[in-house]
């Protein structure tokens, strides 16, 4: 497995912006497609947004198109998540994930290896 960990969280106002950053352990991160998944007080984790392990195609949960992407670094076993023009409801830990399918992104279940979180406040 690959070992997360997830920076860059923070509080920022309503339509500000923020940068996480997720760095993984190994020599083989060019082998996991990668997730972003958030979880806010009292809700279930879900999807942000996915990319696959060349970094070639990325999907987003509806939520966030146009306002999130994701980037990764493979060189530098980095994934990246800018998020723009926040909202109070983009309020969550947001984890970072990793997975050796190929499939089925938006599924928390695909996902072998996760990190442990970093908060993202949006304050109004």
């Amino acid at each position: 497995q690959v070992q997360l960990v997830e920076s860059g969280g923070g509080v920022v106002q309503v339509g500000g912006s923020l940068r996480l950053s997720c760095a993984a352990s190994g020599r083989t991160f060019s082998s996991y497609a990668m997730g972003w998944f958030r979880q806010a007080p009292g809700k279930e984790r879900e999807f942000v947004v996915a990319i696959t392990r060349s970094g070639g195609s990325t999907y987003y949960a509806d939520s966030v198109k146009g306002r999130f992407t994701i980037s990764r670094d493979n060189a530098n076993n980095m994934v990246y998540l800018q998020m723009r023009s926040l909202k109070p409801e983009d309020t969550a830990v947001y984890y970072c994930a990793a997975t050796t399918k190929t499939y089925y992104y938006w599924n928390s279940r695909t996902y072998d290896s996760w990190g442990r979180g970093t908060q993202v406040t949006v304050s109004s």
